[in-house]
């Protein structure tokens, strides 16, 4: 089987690109592919994004599968899928109509409508590269740290009690925490300070495969509770996973879509608060690993791609 051609149009975005690289690798998984990338990160303005997609394109090989993530990409994507009449994915809620893109994979969380149309999967969060656990043997824990975002404040004090006590309950284990982005400075440093017994990486100094390989080799996971995302990423490695305090910026968040989501994952088994969490027993396991590019991918091939 030829290797199927696969355009990802890239805002930039280190979350949007690794969404859609994990349903390109899911898509991997299940034939061979070949992936090339538009990257139009650090192009400015619609038209000229478009110009930029519309002549970088000619320059690779035929399409026969688009993927894009992010509204900044989403005219060019559209553009490119009806020059080479292929079938175009959209990673998370658009802001053009879902109906002009082949395919919406848009979170649950995002979707207020009872009955989707056909061309709308929801998926439970955010696609990612997270690999498929292996059979090996899983040890010690990995501590993910976000930071203040739109529906979350910080309390880093409350992050590093919570450590002290859960890296406490296992002396034996081997523990490794990094950063993000939005950890407010000196989060990552603080923590090696009061807890020595975690090694410390921060995000600048890993790679993008870093906290996959981490994940799928721990038997935890300590997720700070306003990062979706990594949530995600934890629970489709196998892992443990528990949630670290943050509060909530206000009444209003706290009832919020995404509060709402977290809860849900919460009162279904999925993950574990610190405010639940008791020193005497391991984390549970959730209910099934959640393999969402895996899924989204065979509905790919199912739908837009059922004869190539």
């Amino acid at each position: 089987m030829k290797p199927l051609e696969i355009q990802i149009l890239s805002d930039g975005k280190p979350g949007h690109e690794n969404q859609s690289i994990g349903l390109a690798q899911a898509l991997g998984r299940l034939r061979p592919v070949k992936v090339s990338t538009l990257a139009l990160g650090e192009v400015k303005g619609t038209i000229t994004r478009f110009r930029t997609a519309w002549q970088e394109s000619s320059s690779l090989h035929r399409p026969q599968l688009l993927i894009g993530a992010g509204h900044a990409t989403h005219p060019a994507l559209l553009a490119l899928a009806r020059r080479y009449n292929v079938p175009c994915v959209v990673l998370m809620k658009p802001t053009l109509p879902a109906a002009l893109f082949d395919l919406c994979l848009i979170p649950e969380h995002d979707l207020s409508m009872a009955k989707l149309p056909e061309n709308v999967i929801a998926t439970r969060g955010a696609l990612n590269r997270v690999p498929p656990p292996g059979e090996g043997e899983r040890s010690g824990g990995v501590i993910l740290l976000g930071g203040p975002s739109s529906n979350y404040g910080w309390d880093g004090p409350a992050v590093i009690d919570a450590l002290k006590a859960i890296v406490s309950a296992k002396p034996a284990s081997t523990w490794t925490a990094t950063d993000s982005r939005r950890s407010p400075q000196g989060s990552l440093e603080a923590l090696a300070a009061a807890v020595p017994g975690i090694a410390c990486h921060p995000h600048t100094e890993t790679g993008p495969a870093w906290v996959g390989e981490h994940l799928a080799k721990c038997t935890e996971a300590w997720v700070t509770e306003e990062s979706v995302s990594m949530i995600y990423e934890a629970l489709s490695s196998g892992a443990r996973v528990g949630l670290l305090p943050v509060p909530p910026l206000s009444a209003k968040k706290k009832g919020g879509r995404v509060a709402r989501g977290i809860a849900r994952l919460a009162a279904e088994g999925y993950v574990t608060r610190y405010s639940d969490w008791a020193p005497q027993f391991p984390l549970a396991p959730s209910p099934q690993i959640l393999r969402e590019a895996d899924r989204c991918a065979a509905i790919v091939l199912e739908k837009l791609l059922p004869k190539r």
